[in-house]
């Protein structure tokens, strides 16, 4: 299953689902407004876009995700590369790489990714 498209606020909600669910609504609607600066009814409209888009499910008031945060940071990976990288790997290291200061130790560690197939 392809994980659907999530906004950054979205996103920035679901960092917070995350790490609390399952969760009440109106708890999370109090982290949110801590958290984020939201209204009950900004959260609840995203917890309501949300699922109908199958990324949470709100049942008894009670909220749990339905995809994981690696699911959704794999897809946006995946949106990323084929934007602006053409579905190239070493196009996309290589931007990369020249864009950070990467130490001996981050250099060893991506050859040890390489070289065990990126399992």
């Amino acid at each position: 299953m392809q994980s659907p498209k999530i906004f950054e606020s979205e996103y920035r909600f679901c960092l917070i689902l995350w790490q609390h669910e399952p969760i009440r609504s109106r708890d999370l609607a109090d982290l949110c407004r801590d958290q984020l600066g939201w209204s009950k009814t900004t959260t609840y409209t995203v917890i309501k876009r949300l699922t109908e888009r199958g990324v949470v499910e709100s049942q008894n008031a009670v909220v749990t995700s339905l995809v994981s945060k690696d699911q959704v940071q794999a897809a946006e990976l995946d949106e990323l590369m084929e934007k602006r990288f053409e579905n190239s790997l070493p196009a996309f290291i290589a931007a990369f790489a020249r864009r950070q200061n990467l130490s001996q130790e981050d250099v060893e560690a991506l050859r040890r990714i390489i070289d065990r197939g990126g399992k």
